[in-house]
């Protein structure tokens, strides 16, 4: 009884928010003391379809894209030296990919901001980027660091031993064994970056809009039935990578990370 209980609750409070967002997304006509709306319809889905909406979706996956691909370039090599070789001062290292996570974000966004627009890159695409970027690297670096521990050296070693180099070592053995949690790694860029708001707002404003700034602006601007559709929007990329994501995960990567 006490479990039923449990899960009821657990199910209201995960499911109660969503079913708020679906049903103002359907609302044509809601005003109080009405417990549900007077008028339904699909008005507001045919407005969001167009104009700031799609440009918002657009620039939001263009820039994930770029931030991954980016990322992947510059992490890969990266975790596996840091995976594979004695680098001096490798825990500092490490850890200073941790600090922007260390200290609240909006200080992090705000200096970086500040020195984004002495650049000249306020209000434009790569200057998002970079933003995102701040971020995106501690998750790839941490996480592809385990993913390259978690490769048993002596593999590379018996390849290099029958004769082949450092690096087609890596290319035929350590990276088809890291590929699926670097597939893990990449779908976590992805999915931040997609989700990123703060840096967003503060580098890209008013120029750049993504998904999470165009709901900011219509919540802000109590376009209720709007902003719904926008969140439930940028849900469901969320959810289809998460899914993904627990494919590809391995609990072997997850005990790497104690390793490092």
């Amino acid at each position: 009884m006490l479990r039923m209980a449990g899960t009821v609750l657990a199910a209201v409070i995960i499911f109660g928010p969503l079913s708020s967002l679906v049903i103002w997304s359907f609302a044509e006509k809601w005003y109080w003391p009405h417990l549900f709306p007077q008028q339904v319809g699909l008005f507001y889905w045919s407005k969001v379809l167009q104009g700031d909406m799609l440009r918002a979706l657009q620039s939001g996956f263009l820039i994930a894209v770029v931030v991954t691909v980016l990322t992947l370039v510059i992490t890969v090599p990266l975790a596996y030296l840091l995976a594979r070789t004695p680098i001096p001062f490798k825990p500092v290292i490490l850890m200073i990919f941790l600090l922007p996570q260390a200290f609240p974000q909006l200080p992090v966004f705000v200096n970086s901001t500040t020195l984004l627009y002495r650049i000249n890159q306020g209000g434009k695409l790569w200057g998002v980027v970079l933003i995102h970027m701040v971020g995106a690297l501690v998750f790839a670096v941490w996480t592809m660091t385990a993913v390259f521990k978690s490769v048993p050296e002596s593999l590379e070693e018996a390849a290099i031993n029958l004769g082949a180099s450092r690096l087609k070592s890596f290319f035929s053995v350590a990276l088809p064994l890291a590929t699926p949690g670097i597939i893990a790694s990449t779908l976590l860029v992805f999915l931040y970056s997609l989700d990123e708001f703060t840096g967003t707002l503060l580098v890209g404003s008013p120029f750049i809009l993504t998904l999470p700034v165009f709901m900011y602006r219509t919540s802000v601007g109590y376009e209720l039935q709007v902003a719904s559709i926008s969140a439930l929007l940028l849900m469901v990329p969320g959810i289809v990578l998460l899914i993904l994501l627990e494919r590809y995960m391995k609990s072997e990567y997850l005990s790497m990370f104690g390793r490092i």
